[in-house]
Formats: C-alpha cells, sequence, structure tokens
C-alpha cells in the first residue's frame, strides 16, 4: 500500500492556500499588527493576548475553504 495518495491530497490542500487567505486579508493585517504590537518593546509576547484577531483569521479562513470547490 503506497502513500502516494496521502501525500498527493496534502499537495493539493496547500496549493489552495494562498488563494483561500487572500480573501482574509482585513483579518490576516488586523492580526498581524497585533502580534506586532504586543512583540515591541520590552514586554513578552504573551499566549493569547491576540485571540479576539486569530479567532476572526480562522473563521474566515474556515468560511473560505467551505465556500471553494476542491
Amino acid at each position: 500500500m503506497s502513500g502516494q495518495g496521502v501525500w498527493l491530497r496534502a499537495r493539493a490542500r496547500l496549493r489552495r492556500f494562498p488563494a483561500l487567505l487572500s480573501g482574509c486579508g482585513e483579518q490576516a493585517a488586523a492580526y498581524g499588527r497585533c502580534v506586532a504590537a504586543a512583540a515591541a518593546g520590552p514586554a513578552e509576547l504573551r499566549r493569547d493576548s491576540c485571540l479576539e484577531e486569530f479567532r476572526a483569521l480562522r473563521d474566515c479562513f474556515a468560511r473560505a475553504a467551505k465556500a471553494t470547490p476542491k
């Protein structure tokens, strides 16, 4: 039994990633700004400090993945 089919499906999903992410530019930018602001200065980047922005990005990405034909 070959594992080639698994890798082909994984590569197909990865090829769709840039197109799916391009539809979520606003959420990605908001998350990036939050992480950059949280990491700036002497303070440490804390877990869940940008949770709201991450969830918005994740939800947008999930909606785009469902709407896009495979």
